[in-house]
């Protein structure tokens, strides 16, 4: 029988990592996370797919009691402000990620429907090298300084 490797992701559905990032942290009892889109399709995507109440009820766990969400389009972004989802907060939560910084990469996680142009909204490879002028130099390291 053959074993080869599955996908915890169910067919027509990718984790949200796939096309964005999240940074998250604290705000006293509350919780923020942060999704930034790697590309402006994925953020499209994103508006349409990640609500307030999907948010909600994937950390339903946590107690949160009210999501709002605040979009950010030039920024490819939106920002989750997660309402009483830290149990007291930093100075009287007994949980282990009392700040709420490892919320965004929980999130990251989140199921969310397969766009068909799934492609686009990767982040671009980073593949292979640089052009010279995106590479950056780093003086003092090696480097040869100017002549005076």
């Amino acid at each position: 029988m053959s074993h080869a490797a599955t996908s915890h992701v169910p067919t027509g559905r990718i984790a949200l990592g796939e096309i964005a990032h999240a940074r998250s942290g604290d705000k006293g009892n509350h919780a923020n996370i942060g999704v930034i889109a790697y590309t402006q399709p994925g953020y499209e995507h994103l508006r349409t797919v990640l609500t307030a109440e999907r948010v909600r009820e994937f950390f339903a766990t946590l107690g949160t009691t009210r999501v709002e969400r605040f979009e950010m389009p030039r920024l490819w972004a939106l920002n989750f402000l997660l309402y009483d989802a830290l149990a007291g907060g930093a100075s009287q939560s007994l949980r282990i990620d009392t700040q709420g910084k490892l919320l965004g990469t929980a999130m990251l996680e989140l199921e969310i429907p397969r766009p068909d142009n799934l492609a686009e909204m990767r982040p671009p490879s980073h593949d292979g090298p640089r052009p010279s002028h995106q590479r950056s130099r780093c003086r003092g390291h090696g480097d040869p300084q100017p002549a005076g």
